[in-house]
């Protein structure tokens, strides 16, 4: 039999860090360009504003300012950190992969690390992976990132999609614990519908938006329910529900399913935009820095996205 000395039992996550680009893009700036309106486009996803990156951000850049604050939150050094995990599905060059550059670039020393693309799912499938790494004794500290610049990506002669998307990049620190403070993942995928959401012409994001809703607000909330239940979570213990932002309409129809009222429902999307992978950890970041979860609260995460996949887990807040 082998043993696994450096296996703590527990995970948990000690820190969340979050980069947002400084341009603003109102939804009066889309009407300059695209036929469109501030009504129509809050009516449908409930978006006001977004950020979208600069020249001078990449995924890289984003993530290293993420990860960085993470750090800087979580009281550890960059020779803490043992495994670097960053979930994307934009980078513009598959090779070299992301994570051993933004490792570089905060100054961690030999970490194992990898990208992940799980698209907008990509943040609770790499804590999963995470904090299993860390039950399991491979990894003390892991610093997970999701990091995206969707606008490299964006027609922005399409009204469908400029309006949704957005740049940014969350970041948390999943550690070696005494007690469990991440839940199972509950994970999947509905591969049959992949083209749901595809590369048009091999360079613009599109999505069949009507499909893509149904499938959310009919199947997801099984998966939410699920994940509180392998948790040991009653939905009256919840204090807030985190699912990824991908349109307001979307949240809130899952979030109504989940019997959990007293829960505050996240509700990034309105100043973020949709973040893909970052726009979970870049919600919880901030609603943390707002005081609306104070330290030791129940969340519920929900990822879904391209692929299909989805994840979900319930988490403590450090």
């Amino acid at each position: 039999m082998f043993s696994s000395p450096r296996a703590p039992g527990g995970a948990s996550i000690t820190a969340f860090g979050e980069y947002q680009p400084s341009r603003v893009v109102t939804n009066a700036d889309l009407e300059e360009r695209v036929d469109t309106s501030d009504e129509w486009i809050q009516s449908r996803v409930g978006i006001r504003e977004r950020r979208i990156a600069g020249s001078e951000d990449t995924v890289t850049s984003m993530a290293v300012a993420a990860g960085g604050k993470a750090l800087a939150a979580g009281g550890l050094s960059p020779e803490d950190i043992d495994l670097v995990i960053v979930a994307t599905c934009t980078v513009q060059d598959q090779i070299p992969n992301t994570a051993a550059t933004v490792a570089a670039k905060l100054g961690i020393t030999a970490p194992g690390a990898f990208d992940l693309n799980a698209a907008c799912a990509g943040f609770c499938y790499a804590l999963g992976v995470a904090a299993d790494m860390v039950r399991g004794g491979s990894s003390r500290n892991v610093l997970v990132i999701g990091s995206e610049k969707l606008s490299d990506w964006v027609d922005w002669d399409d009204r469908g999609t400029c309006v949704i998307f957005a740049d940014g990049a969350g970041a948390a620190i999943v550690s070696a614990s005494e007690e469990q403070g991440i839940g199972p993942v509950v994970w999947g995928s509905s591969g049959e519908r992949a083209a749901k959401i595809h590369l048009r012409e091999g360079k613009y994001l599109w999505q069949e938006g009507q499909a893509v809703f149904r499938w959310t607000t009919t199947e997801l909330y099984k998966v939410a329910l699920e994940a509180m239940e392998r948790a040991g979570v009653e939905p009256s213990e919840l204090t807030a529900f985190v699912p990824h932002q991908a349109n307001l309409r979307i949240v809130e129809a899952i979030a109504k399913k989940l019997g959990a009222p007293q829960a505050l429902v996240a509700r990034d999307i309105v100043t973020a935009g949709n973040t893909s992978s970052a726009s979970i950890p870049l919600a919880l970041s901030r609603m943390i820095g707002r005081g609306e979860l104070p330290s030791g609260s129940t969340v519920l995460t929900l990822g879904f996205g391209a692929g299909l996949v989805y994840a979900a887990q319930v988490i403590r807040i450090p």
